[in-house]
């Protein structure tokens, strides 16, 4: 008999791997419609190349700065806040994107999506870890990045045979099915402990101040 706890465990893992499956789909259908997306805007085919390149430079900024603002959000105010905002920014992101006429709006809407892509795995992953017992949460974290993965097969087979904008239109529609799945997933026993102790929380700057911190990382 599976009890209630195992069950709201099993649902945990189910909706982080769905969310890796999410992210992983978004992140690589920009590298798969690329090219039929810039050449319906009017990019050159000689300027293809250099303007993709741009695109994801402005996608690898926004999770280079979303990885540091869901980490220090998801500290301060539970995982879940950060499962549920970046959901909302990423899903509307790539709706958005769907609807693009010029390159700075592509730029800007992939800069917000990567934004929004930072936080989903890693608030997963931690709160996977945090609900299940140090000796089964391999398994739980075996599970999302296999099923997660299974977003770069879904990401090839919509973004090849679907108009760039429809694509982009399914991700943002997967990302809102996800948010409703959300609603059932609770916050991990670990970080409601903490969050009834006076400590600090969401510091960044703890990472290399004192430098023996950051030198023992």
């Amino acid at each position: 008999m599976i009890n209630k706890q195992n069950k709201n465990v099993f649902f945990l893992i189910l909706v982080a791997a769905l969310g890796y499956f999410v992210d992983i789909y978004d992140l690589l259908l920009f590298l798969i419609i690329k090219n039929k997306s810039l050449s319906s805007l009017g990019v050159p085919a000689d300027k293809i190349t250099e303007t993709g390149l741009y695109l994801m430079n402005w996608q690898m900024a926004g999770l280079l700065i979303g990885g540091i603002f869901w980490g220090i959000l998801g500290d301060k105010k539970g995982r879940l806040s950060v499962l549920f905002g970046s959901i909302i920014m990423y899903s509307l992101a790539n709706i958005a994107n769907g609807f693009a006429t010029s390159i700075p709006v592509y730029a800007a809407l992939r800069f917000i999506a990567g934004i929004g892509l930072a936080g989903e795995l890693g608030a997963g992953i931690t709160l996977v870890s945090e609900s299940m017992s140090k000796e089964k949460r391999g398994y739980g974290t075996m599970l999302v990045a296999g099923i997660g993965l299974m977003g770069a097969v879904a990401a090839y087979i919509v973004g090849d045979f679907f108009e760039w904008r429809t694509a982009f239109f399914v991700g943002g529609g997967l990302g809102i099915i996800l948010l409703l799945l959300r609603f059932g997933v609770f916050e991990s026993g670990l970080f409601e402990n903490m969050s009834k102790k006076e400590v600090t929380k969401g510091n960044f700057f703890m990472l290399f101040f004192p430098g023996n911190v950051f030198l023992s990382t």
